[in-house]
């Protein structure tokens, strides 16, 4: 199979498989689709059909048994953990249900250390506009422990558009939170995406999420069950 015109992430006959004390276990076989460059996608499904599995592969956090994913036209599976990693710095930002903010540092400084970590020279002003960007200016110097989760939230969604991602993925990013402040992380989420063009990949159990999508897929027994 080609890269599909337009992709930004494309599974080709995508496995993953475990060992474990009964023989292999499979968690994810035969899994295919492209995501194109800009659009909004939900992986959903229910506890333990491979979600996380598949984000994990998708990011390069992982290495598919069979298939292989190809980002922005490169297979990761060919690369090593270094070069992984570069990809990840180079192209992906994440979002994740516990937040997975450093207690030791500022709002700002969690959200200039990847820009750092990129190399970039001087990482304070792009972190002070990525929080203004998610309206937590007045929150720069508070520590995590000092912010509600709605604002731990938006401090790592601040840090997930840092650096200008052309591919981000929210993992069950409203799972620790109340609705009020889970459909307020919803609507930024889809405001940063449409502002800044990042390819959207929302990975869910709830279908209210899945619908503010342009579309989805289901997982069920670690194969792709519908696709809309």
């Amino acid at each position: 199979m080609g890269l599909t015109s337009g992709a930004i992430l494309q599974a080709e006959d995508l496995g993953k498989q475990v060992a474990s004390p009964e023989g292999d276990l499979v968690i994810l076989e035969d899994i295919n689709f492209s995501i194109l460059k800009g659009e909004t996608i939900a992986i959903i499904g229910v506890s333990g059909s491979g979600k996380s599995t598949l984000l994990g592969l998708m990011a390069g956090l992982d290495i598919a048994t069979s298939g292989k994913i190809l980002l922005d036209g490169v297979d990761l599976g060919a690369l090593d953990e270094d070069g992984r990693a570069r990809m990840r710095s180079q192209r992906v930002g994440f979002v994740f249900q516990s937040f997975q903010l450093l207690p030791g540092l500022t709002a700002l400084e969690n959200v200039m250390l990847p820009l750092e970590l990129a190399g970039r020279r001087d990482p304070l002003p792009e972190a002070r506009e990525r929080l203004a960007e998610v309206g937590l200016d007045h929150r720069l110097h508070h520590y995590p422990g000092q912010l509600s989760g709605g604002e731990q939230q938006r401090v790592a969604i601040a840090r997930a558009f840092a650096g200008n991602p052309r591919l981000l993925f929210a993992d069950e990013p409203t799972g620790n939170l109340d609705h009020k402040t889970a459909q307020q992380i919803i609507d930024l989420l889809f405001r940063l995406n449409r502002e800044r063009g990042a390819t959207l990949v929302l990975v869910t159990h709830d279908p209210a999420i899945a619908d503010h999508c342009a579309r989805s897929l289901t997982l069920a027994g670690g194969r792709i069950a519908t696709a809309s």
